[in-house]
């Protein structure tokens, strides 16, 4: 017998007009643009600070590993203007040239190299905050992994973070998000452990890496169970959840949800 396909989702009008509002913002032009790679989607906006001492933050988009960073670049150099240096990376995405492992080579390619031994924060939205997640657990790998490291980051931002593959896929998130990303149905089962922040974190209970998981009580993009299912495995991992709040307004410029990000972001890098 088939399993049961999952019920669409009806996003409520709350939803709808978020998600418009927020991806309707024009896109920010970044004052540097640079290569971490040969391939050309190898590539990343810099918005320095106004301080050159000011602590280092990763974004990583969000879009369901398909879509580009541009979403993004107004909230990147809103952190810019509040006091963060701000390094946006694109990478090889779901549907072109992306998917495992090429996806995957990228993160761990941005993340090792752009900070140059530099303390910095790692945060990412949504499918982006999956890819931070899990650049933060690389040390839970085999240590036969090409995307084994010990070298990690400061500390780890998860904003309404995609944190279970497997549940993604049952869901069918995004019209098959989950599968597209992995390859297929048939390539689950090998593919899936060495990629969701969930599985890894099973036998240990801890990335090491001090985590927060932010998310919007009233977000309708991730179902809320895959918070909670974190954060019942990864034992030292802080929640913080906004009342009211959904999910895109985390990385709308200004909003209150901004200012809690904001705030979260200059504790993990003072380490308060």
């Amino acid at each position: 017998m088939s399993e049961t396909a999952p019920a669409p989702r009806t996003p409520s009008a709350f939803a709808l007009e978020e998600e418009r509002r927020v991806l309707s913002i024009r896109p920010v032009l970044a004052p540097v643009h640079r290569k971490y790679g040969s391939h050309p989607h190898q590539v990343y906006d810099l918005w320095p600070a106004e301080d050159p001492g000011a602590p280092m933050v990763m974004l990583l988009h969000g879009g369901y590993w398909r879509y580009d960073r541009m979403h993004l670049t107004p909230f990147a150099a809103h952190l810019a203007q509040n006091g963060f240096t701000t390094v946006l990376p694109g990478f090889r995405r779901s549907g072109g040239a992306g998917g495992y492992p090429a996806t995957f080579d990228d993160i761990a390619l941005a993340v090792d190299t752009i900070p140059q031994g530099r303390p910095f924060v790692l945060a990412g939205h949504c499918s982006g905050g999956h890819l931070a997640l899990w650049a933060g657990a690389r040390g839970l790998l085999p240590e036969s992994s090409p995307w084994y490291t010990t070298r990690l980051p400061t500390a780890v931002l998860g904003l309404a973070p995609i944190t279970d593959l497997a549940a993604t896929i049952r869901d069918d998130l995004s019209d098959g998000a989950g599968l597209q990303l992995l390859g297929g149905a048939d390539q689950v089962g090998a593919r899936l452990p060495l990629v969701d922040p969930l599985t890894l974190l099973r036998e240990k209970g801890t990335t090491g890496v001090r985590t927060v998981v932010l998310h919007g009580e009233a977000d309708e993009e991730v179902p809320l169970g895959q918070f909670a299912d974190y954060l019942a495995v990864h034992k030292d991992a802080e929640p913080v959840v906004l009342p009211g709040t959904g999910h895109y307004t985390l990385i709308e410029p200004g909003s209150a949800a901004s200012r809690a990000v904001i705030e979260t972001l200059g504790r993990l890098a003072s380490g308060s």
